[in-house]
C-alpha cells in the first residue's frame, strides 16, 4: 500500500514543483556568469546535439503529423532571431582578465514562459484525451502537436544561437 501511495504522490509532487522550478530557472538564467571557455563549448555542443535529435524526431513525426517539420523549422528560426537579440542585449564585463556576462532577464523570462506554456498545454492535452474517451482520442491527440513542438523548437533555436554567439565572442577575446 505505501508503494501505491508513493506512485500516486510522486507525479503530483512533480506537478506542484513545476512553478518553483520555473522561477529558479528564470533566476539562474539571468544571473551574472563567468565566461569559461570549456563551459561555453560544452553548452554549444550539447545544444547542437539536442537540436539535431529534435529535428530527427520532427522528421520522423512528420510522417504522421504533416505540419510538424515545417513548424519545427519555423520555431527554430524564431528562436534563432530571439537568440541573436538575446546575445545583443547581453551585458559583458571584464575585470582583472576575467570576463563575465549577464543574459537579458526579459528574454530569459520569455523563453522560460514558452517552456511553461508548453508544459501546461501538454498536461491539459493529456487531461482532455483522458476525458474524451476512446471514440474521440484521435482528434484530441492530433490537435496542437505541431504548435507544441514548435514551442520546443523556439527554445532550442534561442539557446543554440545564443551559445554559438557567446563562443564566437570568447574566441574574439582570445579566451577560447
Amino acid at each position: 500500500m505505501p508503494l501505491l501511495l508513493a506512485l500516486l504522490l510522486i507525479p503530483l509532487g512533480v506537478i506542484v514543483l513545476i512553478p518553483v522550478s520555473l522561477v529558479l530557472r528564470i533566476r539562474r538564467g539571468a544571473m551574472r556568469r563567468q565566461a569559461r571557455g570549456w563551459v561555453v563549448t560544452a553548452n554549444t555542443i550539447a545544444i547542437a546535439f539536442s537540436t539535431a535529435m529534435f529535428l530527427t524526431g520532427a522528421l520522423i513525426t512528420s510522417r504522421w503529423v504533416p505540419e510538424v517539420l515545417r513548424y519545427s523549422l519555423g520555431g527554430l528560426g524564431l528562436g534563432a532571431v530571439l537568440g541573436l537579440i538575446g546575445f545583443a542585449l547581453t551585458r559583458w564585463e571584464s575585470s582583472s582578465g576575467v570576463v563575465h556576462f549577464t543574459p537579458n532577464r526579459w528574454l530569459v523570462l520569455i523563453v522560460t514562459t514558452v517552456v511553461a506554456v508548453r508544459i501546461f498545454y501538454g498536461v491539459w492535452r493529456v487531461w482532455a484525451a483522458w476525458q474524451a474517451g476512446v471514440e474521440q482520442i484521435a482528434a484530441v491527440a492530433g490537435s496542437g502537436i505541431a504548435m507544441s513542438i514548435a514551442a520546443g523548437a523556439v527554445v532550442l533555436g534561442y539557446y543554440l544561437i545564443f551559445w554559438i554567439a557567446v563562443r564566437r565572442r570568447l574566441r574574439s577575446l582570445r579566451i577560447l
